[in-house]
């Protein structure tokens, strides 16, 4: 049994819990004074292959973590369109003066340079410790810990305890804003023959958003389906699955030519940005959103940025800070919580040809005309409400 006494405890040393922490340091907390705790090791997390989503903010802000640059692409151009419908709109990054709309990186090239900054920050890590109980009392946070391989228990107490693990939206518990889209996403890495160097293209299809983002020598593919069709998707060998892609994206991109082994979970709204005096959620820990705007990690890290800047503002009575970090979200969290989920409720559950899709096909082909809603739009993607 060991006991550790710390000002801020973060559980979850994934991109949000680790950005948290690199910035707090940045505002001058001292590293022995901040911990992570994570039920994975670090080698555990560096191996994920999964596909990220990195708006141009986001960069911005892992940027001012100490852990930019990584290994990622760039991307300088989003194409949305409708399968088989006129309308389409195009995002250029030369439009919003700025170097790029986002990136797109692999889970373990975002968190490796992150964990060889907390390490040489000095910055304390438990891992891999599973959280068995949490007391929060007037004065302080009890965390009991167990060891993941040896079973051997640990005691932290700290100021304040910040949730920044998640989860998906399958494994986590019922919160305030709950809905379940009825989809699926599939993911996956597919090249083509006729690539188009850092454009990521967005196709709504009858069965949901189907996104290809650049990425090394192809495309992250991130197809959303309902359930029954992506369980027959996942069924097909790789010849048949590329068909099948064929059909629903079309030919802008060539023929595709190889895929990657597939994975799929099930999409779902589950939110509760809420707080009690000693204990505030960020990132998926307080909302998870369907991918259908790409949000998720984004509006995790500009979390991370507001409450690191709330924080250091109280740092005789951190608890301060708690009330000021959730006011200060509220506007960003709310309006991109809104947009993500009324596009995916009406992507996820319209019938194709209804009213309320061709509506919104006739929209993307006027979006471009409507230069003050794009930029408000693009805006939004990139930064969040500021």
């Amino acid at each position: 049994m060991t006991t550790t006494d710390f000002d801020i405890a973060i559980c979850g040393a994934g991109p949000v819990g680790q950005a948290l922490a690199l910035l707090l340091h940045r505002e001058g907390f001292a590293a022995n004074k901040i911990v992570l705790i994570d039920a994975k090791t670090a080698a555990q997390s560096e191996q994920d292959a999964r596909s990220i989503a990195i708006s141009y903010g986001s960069q911005q802000i892992l940027q001012r973590a100490g852990s930019w640059p990584i290994r990622a692409t760039a991307i300088q151009e989003i194409h949305v369109s409708r399968r088989q419908h006129f309308g389409r709109s195009l995002m250029r990054a030369t439009d919003y003066d700025v170097p790029a709309l986002g990136y797109v990186a692999r889970y373990g090239d975002i968190i490796r340079p992150m964990q060889t900054a907390a390490a040489a920050a000095k910055i304390q890590m438990f891992r891999p410790f599973q959280v068995a109980q949490i007391e929060e009392q007037e004065q302080q946070v009890i965390l009991n810990l167990t060891h993941a391989e040896t079973s051997a228990c640990s005691t932290v107490t700290a100021k304040i305890l910040v949730q920044a693990e998640g989860g998906t939206f399958a494994d986590q518990s019922q919160r305030v804003q709950r809905h379940d889209y009825q989809q699926t996403a599939i993911i996956a890495h597919v090249t083509c023959n006729q690539a188009k160097l850092q454009r990521a293209f967005e196709r709504f299809t009858e069965q949901g958003p189907l996104a290809l983002l650049p990425q090394e020598d192809g495309y992250a593919l991130v197809w959303c389906a309902r359930p029954s069709m992506a369980e027959q998707l996942l069924t097909l060998d790789d010849a048949s699955f590329l068909a099948a892609l064929q059909i629903a994206f079309g030919h802008r991109l060539g023929d595709f030519k190889t895929v990657s082994k597939r994975f799929a979970y099930p999409l779902g709204l589950n939110a509760q940005p809420s707080a009690s005096k000693r204990c505030v959620s960020i990132g998926n820990a307080a909302q998870t959103l369907h991918p259908v705007a790409g949000q998720g990690l984004n509006l995790g890290l500009r979390d991370a940025h507001t409450l690191a800047k709330c924080l250091s503002r109280q740092h005789e009575h951190l608890e301060a800070g708690i009330p000021l970090f959730i006011e200060q979200r509220k506007t960003d969290r709310q309006l991109t919580i809104r947009i993500t989920d009324t596009m995916a409720r009406i992507f996820a559950s319209s019938a194709d040809g209804s009213l309320t899709q061709s509506l919104l096909g006739l929209s993307l082909g006027t979006l471009d005309v409507l230069s003050p809603v794009k930029n408000l739009l693009a805006g939004q993607m990139m930064f969040g409400w500021r």
